[in-house]
């Protein structure tokens, strides 16, 4: 079998996790660990992305509060039951681990914390047309107020995608037609097309591919105004559409978490 990554880009650009938070019954969990976080985050020069507008920082943390999770085909009772979510992300490798192990401490006695974790890569199946249609109009960060909401969306390919040669598996993004030229499914670049001006999107990618055991080979990650909630649900539900898009007959999904962004870590749990 033909390795995943062998034809992909092997350039790291960045690293990030997220920490998700459930709360235990000793103790309180936003007081226990909210300031001391606050200064790891400050001695790690991590700038808070709830005060994100224009360029969105490289070096951040971000933190969501729960309000409501879905199940899907992947069991995660952590992320599923989580209460928070704290999100970090660098360029330096180190930061990332540092982070997590130290905040995992912190809140240890009062939460259970399960990390998600991931790298930036350079994008696998876009060229110059798909990036300038799928990128270049694309909505930027913006502040938490304008932004509120966040849905933390982890996945996993089946082996039969890991299978295909790489030629194959980038078919499954653009549209298909038949030989007088009529669309026979969208793909999944048209399956997205309605989120590009409204839904922020993020990716990390487990740094090996298929991931290992127990881990995902994606997390996604969206953030969006109220008023564009019901467009996020749209695109999740052209995804799922096999019909539209049969990339989705080859994706298991960890559960849907919906949170909304705060600007604390005080504020995780109120």
């Amino acid at each position: 079998m033909t390795s995943a990554d062998e034809f992909g880009a092997q350039e790291i650009l960045g690293y990030g996790a997220y920490l998700c938070l459930r709360r235990t019954d000793a103790g309180d969990a936003g007081t226990a660990g909210a300031a001391r976080v606050a200064a790891l985050a400050e001695r790690l020069e991590l700038k808070n992305e709830f005060d994100a507008g224009g360029t969105p920082p490289r070096e951040s943390i971000a933190f969501l509060r729960r309000h409501g999770a879905t199940p899907a085909d992947i069991a995660d009772e952590e992320l599923l039951q989580a209460d928070a979510v704290i999100h970090v992300a660098s360029k330096r490798p180190e930061v990332i681990p540092e982070f997590c192990g130290e905040a995992s401490r912190l809140f240890a006695p009062t939460a259970r914390v399960r990390v998600l974790s991931g790298v930036v890569r350079p994008k696998s199946y876009t060229g110059a047309a798909m990036d300038k249609w799928a990128y270049a109009h694309a909505v930027v960060q913006q502040a938490g107020v304008v932004m509120p909401n966040a849905f933390l969306v982890p996945l996993s390919k089946t082996a039969d995608w890991w299978r295909k040669d790489w030629m194959e598996r980038h078919t499954y993004f653009l549209p298909r037609y038949d030989d007088e030229g009529r669309m026979l499914n969208e793909g999944h670049a048209l399956a997205t097309a309605a989120g590009i001006p409204c839904l922020l999107r993020r990716t990390y990618r487990s740094p090996t591919q298929p991931a290992a055991d127990g881990e995902y080979d994606f997390v996604t990650y969206f953030e969006c105004a109220d008023a564009d909630v019901p467009t996020f649900h749209q695109v999740c539900a052209a995804l799922r559409d096999t019909k539209r898009n049969p990339e989705w007959r080859f994706v298991r999904e960890g559960p849907t978490w919906h949170g909304r962004r705060v600007a604390s870590a005080e504020a995780l749990f109120i």
